[in-house]
C-alpha cells in the first residue's frame, strides 16, 4: 500500500513540489498558515488539516518546506506539532534550509520517539521546484533515504545522499555561500564593464561562452540587465542561509574571508527594504556603492 504523505509549508517552493505530488497519485495531507493556497491544492485533490498535529495523525511520512528553523522547530515539537500525533516508525522529511545544528538536535529528540528525520534541503529555487528538477541533499540514516526515495524522485533530478544528520544541510550551506559569491561576481562584473562603456547584453553574452559561464548567468543574467528580480529565491531568506553558514565556520574554526564580505552586501540589500527581491538583486548594492545603473547603460546602447 502507497505511504501516506503530509505536506507542511506552500509557500514560493512548496506549493509546486505538493502539487508533483498529488499528481503522482499520493494521498496528500497538507497544512499552511495562509489559506488560498490550501484550498488551492484541496481543489486538486489534497486534504486539509487543521494542525500540524493533524497531519501526522492522517500520514506516514510527513515533509516540511518552511522559512526558518524555528518555523520547523515549532511545527515538529510545538504545541499541536507533529510529534503530538507521530507514531513509531514514522518519517519525517525537512526540505527547509535552516542551520544542521537545529537539524541533529531536533533529530536527537524525534528518535526518542522512535520517529526519523531526514534534512532534504534543496537547490534549485521556485524554476526548479515548478518542473520538479531540484537537486536534493540529503542527511539522515541511509535506510531512511532509501525509504523517500519514491518521494524525491517526483521532486528532483539530482538527489544525494550525503551522510548522517545535518549533512543535507551542511551541503546546502556550501550550496549557498557558493551561489551568493557567484552572484557578487556577476554584479561586479556587469557594472564594472558597463560603467566602462561596453553594453551589459555583450557582457553577458560573451561571458555566458567562455570559462565564466555558470547556470546562475544563464537563468537570471537577462534579468538581471533589465533590473527583473521577481522572486526565484528571496534576498531575505539567502541572507539568513549566510548566516547559517557564517555560524557553522564559527562552529567549526573555517575562515570564510569572502563569505563574510557578501553576507554583509546581502545584509545591507535586504536592510534597504529589498528582501523579497530576487537575491539576483545583489547587484544594486554594487551599483549603489559605484554610483551606477546598468540599466541606464543598457538603455542607452539600444
Amino acid at each position: 500500500m502507497a505511504e501516506r504523505i503530509g505536506f507542511i509549508g506552500l509557500g514560493l517552493m512548496g506549493k509546486p513540489m505538493a502539487y508533483h505530488l498529488l499528481t503522482a497519485g499520493y494521498t496528500l495531507t497538507i497544512y499552511n498558515r495562509s489559506r488560498p493556497a490550501v484550498d488551492e491544492l484541496v481543489g486538486a485533490g489534497a486534504k486539509a488539516a487543521t494542525a500540524p498535529r493533524e497531519v501526522a495523525e492522517q500520514s506516514d511520512i510527513v515533509i516540511t518546506m518552511l522559512p526558518d528553523g524555528s518555523d520547523v522547530e515549532s511545527v515538529i515539537v510545538g504545541s499541536n506539532g507533529l510529534l503530538e500525533g507521530a507514531r513509531p516508525e514514522m518519517l519525517f522529511i525537512d526540505m527547509s534550509t535552516i542551520s544542521p545544528l537545529t537539524t541533529t538536535h531536533l533529530s536527537s529528540i524525534l528518535e526518542q520517539h522512535d520517529v526519523r528525520l531526514l534534512d532534504a534541503p534543496v537547490s534549485g529555487g521556485v524554476e526548479g521546484a515548478k518542473t520538479a528538477s531540484l537537486s536534493i541533499m540529503v542527511g539522515g540514516r541511509e535506510e531512511d533515504f532509501e525509504r523517500a526515495k519514491p518521494l524525491f524522485s517526483k521532486l528532483g533530478k539530482t538527489i544525494t545522499y550525503c551522510g548522517s544528520s545535518g549533512s543535507g544541510q551542511i551541503v546546502k550551506a556550501c550550496n549557498q555561500v557558493l551561489v551568493a559569491l557567484i552572484i557578487e561576481a556577476i554584479s561586479e562584473s556587469l557594472v564594472l564593464g558597463a560603467k566602462s562603456g561596453v553594453s551589459p547584453d555583450i557582457i553577458v553574452k560573451v561571458l555566458s561562452g567562455g570559462l565564466a559561464q555558470t547556470r546562475f548567468m544563464d537563468l537570471r543574467g537577462e534579468s538581471m540587465i533589465r533590473h527583473s528580480f521577481e522572486p526565484g529565491g528571496k534576498a531575505a531568506f539567502h541572507l539568513k542561509d549566510l548566516r547559517i553558514v557564517k555560524q557553522l565556520a564559527q562552529a567549526n574554526n573555517v575562515v570564510l574571508p569572502m563569505g563574510t564580505q557578501v553576507e554583509q552586501l546581502f545584509t545591507s540589500l535586504v536592510a534597504n527594504g529589498n528582501g523579497n527581491l530576487d537575491h539576483s538583486a545583489l547587484l544594486m548594492v554594487i551599483e549603489s556603492l559605484s554610483n551606477f545603473s546598468i540599466t541606464e547603460s543598457s538603455t542607452e546602447s539600444h
